[in-house]
């Protein structure tokens, strides 16, 4: 009976062994979590993250503890979870790179929800970013899911990043054309327009001199909301004016020669 007796002691030993640390593993997972309130530059993700794999390393360690209680050699099942741990990590080598790079971006945050960003070539605004991909929504709403490891590794353009962006066009007029008038024409459009700011200021220049036009170019400075109104307003509205104007915009002409002629 000595020996029931002991089974059922280390039992219940075993049993509040581990009651305590899955309550010990929730507390601590918790305890991590709440950080995540103190660097709000940090995404809460990687938080809850760190302590998932604190809870679960603290279980382990207390399963460990429950066989070595009941008089199991722990040293080899140690160097069996090594070596799984080690054959498991060269198989998602690639899943660990995600999950690596996703880190990266969750502490140093180039982009975050809500921003139109370009990333490895594909554009779209930022719908959630985890620990392994980040989801995009095209223009025309298509879903595009990358893994962390290719966005991390490739240029990452982040077009809300900033408050305001430059807007760049360039009109070509025809060499029989008043360039002054068209400056005038040009400058009286981005003058007029409010939603243009004066600080930078704007730029109205002719910048080249192409086969068959003068080409004017126009930059100037936006809140980053009005950048694609401001663009295509000005587009039209500056054909209309130069139309207005008795100002040629010339388009491309080919001469054909007979060789009989």
């Amino acid at each position: 009976m000595g020996w029931i007796g002991d089974l059922i002691f280390n039992v219940i030993y075993a049993g509040a062994i581990l009651v305590a640390a899955v309550w010990a593993g929730g507390v601590l997972k918790k305890f991590i979590v709440s950080y995540s309130r103190e660097y709000e530059d940090i995404d809460e993700t990687l938080f809850t993250f760190l302590g998932s794999i604190a809870r679960y390393a603290l279980l382990v360690f207390a399963g460990i503890f429950i066989l070595a209680r009941f008089g199991i050699q722990t040293a080899s099942l140690v160097a069996v979870i090594g070596a799984a741990g080690l054959a498991i990590g060269l198989a998602l080598q690639g899943t660990l790179a995600n999950l690596a790079a996703g880190v990266m971006l969750v502490i140093f945050r180039p982009f975050k929800i809500g921003d139109f960003v370009e990333l490895d070539g594909f554009a779209g605004t930022v719908k959630s970013v985890n620990l392994f991909t980040t989801e995009l929504a095209t223009p025309d709403n298509v879903q595009i899911i990358l893994p962390n490891g290719q966005v991390f590794g490739a240029a990452i353009k982040n077009y809300s990043f900033h408050d305001t962006r430059r807007v760049d066009l360039v009109f070509g007029v025809s060499y029989g054309s008043d360039l002054k008038l068209a400056d005038k024409i040009l400058s009286g459009l981005v003058a007029s327009d409010d939603r243009i700011l004066t600080d930078p200021a704007s730029f109205v220049k002719v910048t080249n001199l192409g086969d068959s036009s003068v080409d004017f170019t126009v930059r100037v400075w936006v809140d980053a909301d009005d950048y694609w109104d401001v663009k295509f307003d000005l587009t039209r509205q500056a054909k209309d004016a130069f139309d207005q104007g008795g100002i040629d915009i010339p388009f491309p002409t080919t001469t054909v020669v007979r060789a009989d002629a």
